[in-house]
């Protein structure tokens, strides 16, 4: 049995009570500069982290997140260049949609407080491109052999599928949250076991 990815991707993210964003109001171009300048500043980030962090397994799932990032990266990259004919991209300091920041503010920060945020910034990112998919919802029951990349089934499709990884990433650092919260409280315990009367 064939599994529709973009269909899974769109049931799950009304089961999780997901925001719509009104995205109406911005232009298609507006659209892939966000989405691209998002994806560049998550693989910043999870390169950031994994530089920072000497747990192994954690440091290797920084950069397979980091990895996920650039390709969806290279996506939207490819479309910005078949929609705009632009081969170089000037990405503006803050997106057209505003999508959450992740700001590391040193060692002192626990890691649970940067995952924490970043997943915010995933779930954010799997809102916006469902949002986005919606816009072409009544137009994507049009023939699947159009050969363009941007006929509104083929975009619907991607974009829901992307969101799906996007929730992927949000549960992987869901997890790797809940350990850095259980190993943060271990860590204080044993440093108040010391800290004596």
């Amino acid at each position: 049995m064939s599994i529709n990815l973009a269909d899974q991707a769109l049931r799950e993210a009304q089961k999780r009570k997901n925001v719509v964003m009104d995205l109406s109001k911005f232009e298609m171009k507006d659209l892939v500069v966000s989405a691209l300048k998002s994806e560049v500043e998550a693989e910043k980030l999870y390169l950031k982290l994994a530089s920072r962090i000497s747990n192994f397994m954690l440091k290797d799932r920084m950069e397979f997140l980091a990895q996920e990032e650039k390709k969806h990266a290279t996506f939207f990259a490819d479309l910005h260049k078949k929609l705009f004919g632009q081969d170089a991209i000037d990405l503006p300091d803050h997106t057209p949609v505003p999508l959450p920041d992740v700001t590391v503010e040193g060692d002192s920060q626990p890691i649970s407080d940067v995952l924490a945020m970043a997943m915010e910034a995933e779930k954010a990112a799997s809102d916006f491109y469902t949002s986005w998919a919606e816009r072409y919802a009544a137009d994507a029951a049009e023939d699947e052999s159009d050969p363009y990349i941007h006929s509104p089934a083929k975009m619907r499709k991607m974009l829901l599928y992307v969101a799906s990884m996007e929730m992927g990433h949000f549960k992987l650092l869901e997890i790797e949250r809940d350990r850095a919260i259980d190993f943060e409280a271990e860590q204080m315990q044993w440093n108040l076991d010391f800290v004596g009367p």
